[in-house]
């Protein structure tokens, strides 16, 4: 509680801080390179049309005032460079106004990309950035006395994520009741790592004793985060290394890692003493501890929509009650699919796409298309497209906008779109037609593997959607950009 000892969390608000700024950065290096395709001018998903239907106060951003390409470009290459400098701890030198100057701006940047972000930006671990990049604002400088009313302020955000994820579990998915849901989560997950495999064919009373650590992990200790030390570090380092078992068996972009990162200031500097961080020369000013009681009010007022939530038997998950993201509620897999299907997309340039056509697949960045290829490691980067690949593919039939934007944009060879893709087919010129075929796909067996070096199995269960022409898609109205 307020009143520990004030030399205590030097070293973890130290980490904590490079931490986060590390995390900003990757967030601003994949907006910088995937927002304009995404959600461009020309994007699968244009903010001009969103600024012009939904009202600022709804969804602040900045971009409402110029929403143009080479602004979001600006503005993500601004986020990468002080992110930069906040991690090279620069600013928290400089003083406690100098340190909130820099995470306002990034705390103001990112909020307005995930505020127009639509589709592409509704994932659990952009709110929760912006909620602790929020928080950070007010971490004091290198000499200012870490604050104990901020440090409970992690501590909630913390508890929040974990329980939450607990709860939605149990309340979503009988697997995760009879202990089965590990036998499906490494195959179906939205994105397999190079470990999956192998985590997939363990035996099944490995799996049923993974999903009760999951329970105990998330459903109990959170609690223990408030209790005394050494109770509270002990439950951080706990949930750090069930995190970490997360990272090596799956690409959950950084939810995991930020989910670390806020363990960090749970963590009291006694476990940190190999760090070469000294406390420095207390010099919190009174209106720096003003200003933490103020946020303190803020956060507790908006914490009771996320507290009614997180009892309600109709738990949302991830969700805002309000515009700016301050507090939210989360959770992470209240179902667990029990089969994958994949979206392949395929091109053409013959003349008809009859029987002779020849046929080329687009290779979705970090998603499972060629059986032989070993799926990759991506995270903590966020392949944006991909995930939403495997949410679309959960029906049998185009259900996005998107996805037909993002057919019309592969037929004319739009070159920001192509650089989604691992490899372009057509480098000459676009196909005449494309198609995208919908499989199912396996888990290679051990034996399987053995004899093929093939990763996955997959069967072809019908076609997803086309095959279609530029001119057949722009007479149904079906895409969003002029050719």
């Amino acid at each position: 509680m307020p009143g520990a000892r004030p030399d205590t969390y030097w070293r973890s608000r130290w980490l904590f801080e490079r931490a986060v700024a590390a995390l900003y950065l990757l967030a601003f290096l994949g907006t910088a390179v995937q927002f304009v395709p995404l959600l461009g001018e020309h994007g699968l998903e244009p903010v001009g049309r969103w600024v012009t239907s939904v009202p600022f106060t709804a969804s602040p951003s900045l971009f409402y005032l110029a929403p143009k390409d080479i602004v979001f470009r600006a503005a993500a290459w601004l986020g990468v460079v002080l992110s930069a400098v906040a991690f090279s701890s620069w600013p928290q030198q400089r003083g406690a106004g100098t340190a909130a100057t820099v995470w306002a701006i990034l705390w103001v940047l990112y909020l307005s990309f995930v505020n127009i972000g639509q589709t592409f930006y509704s994932f659990g671990w952009e709110i929760l950035l912006c909620e602790v990049g929020f928080l950070a604002i007010f971490a004091g400088s290198s000499r200012t006395q870490p604050n104990a009313w901020l440090r409970w302020m992690w501590r909630w955000t913390l508890f929040r994520l974990m329980l939450g994820a607990g709860l939605i579990k149990v309340r979503g998915d009988i697997c995760w009741v009879d202990l089965t849901c590990l036998d499906y989560y490494y195959e179906t997950q939205p994105m397999p790592n190079p470990l999956s495999w192998y985590f997939h064919w363990m035996p099944h009373g490995v799996h049923a004793a993974g999903v009760v650590v999951n329970h105990f992990v998330e459903l109990v200790v959170p609690f223990g985060l408030f209790l005394p030390q050494p109770i509270a570090s002990v439950a951080a380092v706990i949930i750090i290394l069930f995190q970490s078992a997360l990272i090596v068996s799956g690409n959950l972009s950084w939810l995991n890692w930020l989910t670390i990162v806020l363990c960090l200031p749970v963590v009291a500097d006694r476990w940190l003493s190999w760090m070469p961080v000294r406390p420095a020369a207390s010099l919190e000013a009174p209106a720096f501890r003003l200003t933490s009681y103020g946020v303190a009010a803020i956060v507790a007022a908006l914490s009771i929509a996320p507290t009614i939530n997180l009892l309600s038997p109709r738990q949302s998950m991830n969700a805002s009650f309000e515009p700016l993201h301050l507090v939210n509620t989360y959770g992470a897999f209240g179902t667990i699919t029990r089969e994958r299907f994949e979206i392949v997309l395929e091109g053409t340039d013959a003349d008809t796409p009859g029987e002779t056509a020849q046929w080329r697949e687009y290779e979705v960045r970090g998603k499972p298309g060629d059986p032989a290829r070993l799926p990759p490691q991506v995270a903590p980067y966020h392949l944006r497209l991909g995930w939403l690949m495997w949410f679309e593919a959960m029906s049998p039939a185009p259900s996005s906008r998107w996805f037909i934007n993002l057919v019309a944009a592969l037929l004319r060879g739009d070159r920001e779109t192509l650089g989604l893709f691992a490899r372009n087919p057509f480098p000459d010129r676009p196909p005449r037609f494309l198609r995208a075929q919908y499989y199912r796909y396996q888990f290679a067996t051990p034996e399987e593997h053995r004899q093929s070096g093939n990763w996955w199995t997959r069967q072809p269960t019908g076609t997803f959607f086309g095959p279609v022409s530029l001119s057949q898609l722009e007479r149904r109205g079906g895409s969003s950009d002029p050719p």
